[in-house]
C-alpha cells in the first residue's frame, strides 16, 4: 500500500489495515522506540493504543495534517517519539520512585538524541559488513578505547584505525543512499 492509501485507511477506520499497520508492520519500529523512551517495562498494546488515540483524536487531525514530505514511517517515528516522551509518566504508572526524569521535564534535545540514535542504528543495520558496524558502534557510540577494542578483536590499533576509516566510508555511502531515499529537505 502507498502512504496515501495507508493514511486514508486509518482515517476511514479500516480495522484490518489499522491492526496490520500498528501491530505488525510498525511493531519493530515502535518496540525500538519504546525500549529507548521507557526505562521500565511497558505493555506494547497499551502504549500503541495511546498513540493511536493521539493520531485519531480531533477527527484524525494529525493524520490529516501529514504532508507526505517523508515516508509515513519516518513521520510516525518522530510523532511517536515526541508523544511517548511527553506522555511517558502519564501512560504507565511509574513504579520507580528514584526516577531521574521529572514529570514534564523532557527537553526537545532528548527527542533529537533518541531519533539520532535510532537513525544511526538503522544505518548500521544496513551495513553489509557487520564488523564495520560493530567497530563504529563501539568506537563512536559507546566510546570504547581503541586499544581495548583492538585487543578484543585480536588486531593492532593501526589495523583498527584502517578498518574504522573503511567503515566510515561505507557508512557515508549508506547515509547518502538514505538521504536520496527520504529526501534532502530533512523533513523526517
Amino acid at each position: 500500500m502507498s502512504d496515501q492509501e495507508i493514511i486514508n485507511a486509518l482515517i476511514n477506520g479500516d480495522e484490518e489495515v489499522t491492526h496490520r499497520f500498528f501491530f505488525i508492520t510498525c511493531r519493530p519500529l515502535f518496540q525500538h522506540i519504546i525500549n529507548y523512551v521507557f526505562p521500565w517495562h511497558v505493555d506494547y498494546d497499551e502504549v500503541v493504543n495511546e498513540l493511536y488515540y493521539e493520531l485519531m483524536k480531533d477527527n484524525a487531525r494529525k493524520l490529516r495534517n501529514f504532508e507526505f514530505r517523508s515516508t509515513i514511517f519516518q513521520w510516525l517515528k518522530v510523532v511517536a517519539i515526541r508523544h511517548f516522551i511527553r506522555k511517558r509518566d502519564e501512560l504507565i504508572e511509574n513504579r520507580h520512585e528514584n526516577s531521574l526524569l521529572e514529570k514534564n521535564d523532557v527537553a526537545v534535545d532528548e527527542t533529537h538524541q533518541i531519533s539520532a540514535r535510532l537513525d544511526l542504528e538503522a544505518l548500521f543495520a544496513c551495513m553489509s559488513n557487520k564488523r564495520y558496524a560493530y567497530i563504529l558502534k563501539k568506537l563512536q557510540i559507546e566510546g570504547v578505547a581503541p586499544k581495548q577494542l583492538a585487543e578484543e578483536l585480536c588486531i593492532t590499533v593501526d589495523n583498527l584505525y584502517n578498518i574504522k576509516r573503511r567503515a566510515m566510508v561505507a557508512l557515508a555511502h549508506i547515509a547518502l543512499k538514505d538521504v536520496q531515499k527520504y529526501g534532502k529537505n530533512g523533513s523526517y
